[in-house]
């Protein structure tokens, strides 16, 4: 490949290189792109790479080749699933060890209202997946394992869950419906993003809520978040934590390595396991619980944290983006669409007459957990900014954990269950 005329040769992994980080930074700049307080942010990222991958996977694979024995070997595709591998792993890590300090008190003491609510809107969404591929089943073209692949991507999309996305693709056994998978993710993920902002930012004006007692309720509740514990007289293993952190996810590949045959439950052939996805959350989890084993500290410092889960989840979504390109089009229906929005919009209803009528929640506390039931972290910037307050930001914290893991765990049953 050559750039600007024919002036700069870049070829071979200097090109996927070159390709990885100008999808980046052209994402970053599409997702800055701010409309009435509304912006695409990281999702930005994601639909850079599909546009790239269906203008140039061809030729990014005509020039990553490899030497083999019958002639060169197009190796793009192993390059960029490690790109993604790697991206999920920084980025699901970084998730849990930023979590871990306050989920299991959280998660102890709020049972009945956050993490509830987080059960009933992934419950919700899973559902309506189903009743979707029900409706789809007699008319689509595609298969059912096909079917079920593309409404797997399409759920994940709709509930902004990246480590939703990259389990229903560990879930499904060739190349292919991995592609399928990332083109339903593609279709939806942008309603999912700008679906959860609106409802956050337009809520409050159809309640006709009075923002200033809504602030107080919030205010006065003493979410129990546990108080990191200090780090004096313990060992760290290195100034940054990267010692830690790769410590955690060693555990974490391991307890995702740990298949559970699932024959007694009538899916004979297959087994369940947490992939890289769910194991290293977990892992993520545990260590930021514990803070630290004997003496030797595992705390990170947050800001660290951030960088490695941003960092990741635009590496990520650059590798899913570019492989899932060169099918985008070729599996693309308006239908899929409507889909993504029914499945974006039927769990925040529902989340919401829940927490209003039988958790009896106030507004900004079932809005925080709204946007941590779907795990979008664009909607919770704006519900700070719409509430007034970051006290929100704890409503989140405590429902994003356990939704993360149950729509992880969903969207591999849904495979297992209907391929």
């Amino acid at each position: 490949m050559k750039l600007f005329g024919g002036v700069i040769p870049v070829t071979g992994i200097s090109f996927l290189l070159f390709a990885v980080f100008a999808v980046a930074f052209v994402g970053y700049l599409l997702g800055r792109i701010t409309i009435k307080g509304v912006n695409l942010g990281t999702a930005g990222v994601f639909i850079i790479a599909l546009v790239f991958g269906a203008i140039f996977y061809t030729p990014l694979g005509n020039t990553v080749t490899q030497a083999g024995p019958d002639g060169p070997i197009n190796i793009a595709s192993s390059a960029l699933k490690i790109i993604e591998t790697i991206g999920l792993i920084l980025f699901v890590s970084a998730v849990g060890l930023i979590a871990g300090p306050n989920f299991f008190s959280n998660f102890k003491k709020n049972f009945k209202s956050y993490i509830s609510l987080g059960f009933i809107i992934i419950l919700t969404g899973a559902l309506t997946t189903v009743v979707c591929f029900l409706i789809a089943r007699g008319s689509s073209e595609l298969s059912d394992s096909e079917l079920i692949s593309m409404l797997s991507g399409i759920m994940a999309g709709s509930l902004t869950s990246t480590p939703a996305f990259s389990a229903a693709k560990a879930s499904v056994a060739t190349e292919t419906l991995q592609d399928i998978v990332s083109v339903g993710y593609g279709i939806s993920y942008i309603f999912g993003v700008v679906g959860v902002v609106l409802f956050v930012q337009l809520m409050p004006k159809i309640t006709r809520s009075n923002m200033d007692e809504e602030r107080k309720k919030i205010q006065a509740i003493d979410i129990g978040n546990r108080r990191a514990g200090s780090d004096k007289g313990k060992i760290k293993l290195d100034p940054f934590g990267f010692c830690a952190f790769a410590f955690v996810v060693i555990v974490g590949i391991l307890l995702g390595a740990i298949k559970i045959p699932l024959t007694s439950a009538g899916l004979s052939g297959t087994s369940f396991s947490l992939t890289n996805t769910g194991g290293v959350l977990i892992a993520g989890l545990i260590f930021g619980h514990l803070g630290h084993i004997g003496r030797v500290s595992f705390r990170i410092d947050k800001r660290i944290l951030e960088t490695f889960r941003e960092f990741g989840l635009v590496l990520f979504l650059t590798g899913a983006g570019v492989s899932a390109g060169a099918k985008f089009i070729e599996y693309f229906k308006w239908v899929y669409f409507i889909y993504g929005i029914i499945i974006t919009l039927v769990p925040m209803i529902i989340g919401f007459l829940f927490a209003k009528y039988v958790l009896k929640l106030g507004l900004l506390n079932t809005l925080g957990s709204i946007t941590g039931g779907m795990t979008s972290t664009p909607a919770l910037g704006t519900l700070i900014q719409t509430a007034g307050t970051d006290e929100v930001a704890a409503a989140y914290a405590s429902t994003y954990p356990i939704a993360l893991i149950a729509v992880v765990l969903s969207s591999q049953f849904l495979i297992l269950i209907f391929s």
